[in-house]
């Protein structure tokens, strides 16, 4: 008798997070998962309760290779490192549709919307480089993101083909009449 195959749970949700990059987030389903596998269902319901816990192990695993797309532009150094991360999220939305749709374009009803760690760095950056409080950078950060996230939707969506050039641009125009209409806390006292 040929020894048993053991399947793990990071398996099962490589599995599923390839089968949601492929086939967007409907595909999550244990037949599905099982068939990507070669096995039976019981592999899944035995790593995972229901579907809704393998579900959000996915969601975990699809924002762990949208920070690696935040590391990776930060690192080739083409832009300062708060324009990469905006280079990353549209990058993102282009290269990766259905995760970012399951990540960005999902329904949060019901969901801790506390800020995330990059969120956080975000407005961390802005402070330094625009020298404005918290607060002041937080709104900086969530107008500039607004543009940034419709940039991202566009691509995810193929509503709009935008090239690296274009986008860059866009995005440098917008932050320059952000930070410019807000100034620095210098210039208002």
């Amino acid at each position: 008798m040929p020894p048993k195959i053991k399947i793990t749970k990071e398996d099962v949700v490589t599995t599923a997070l390839e089968l949601v990059r492929a086939n967007g987030e409907q595909a999550i389903n244990a037949r599905a998962v099982a068939a990507s596998l070669g096995c039976s269902t019981q592999p899944v319901f035995s790593n995972f309760t229901t579907m809704d816990e393998l579900r959000d192990a996915v969601i975990v695993a699809a924002y762990e290779r949208y920070l690696d797309f935040l590391k990776t532009e930060a690192e080739r150094g083409e832009y300062p490192r708060y324009k990469a991360f905006g280079m990353a999220y549209v990058r993102f939305a282009k290269e990766e549709k259905e995760l970012f749709k399951l990540l960005f374009l999902r329904d949060r009803t019901g969901e801790d919307l506390s800020p995330s760690p990059d969120f956080e760095e975000s407005v961390q950056m802005m402070m330094e480089a625009s020298g404005v409080t918290k607060e002041k950078a937080t709104l900086m950060h969530l107008e500039l993101w607004s543009c940034v996230h419709g940039i991202g939707t566009m691509l995810a969506t193929s509503f709009l083909p935008l090239d690296r050039e274009q986008i860059s641009d866009m995005l440098t125009d917008v932050y320059q009449g952000i930070r410019a209409r807000h100034g620095s806390e210098e210039e208002e006292t």
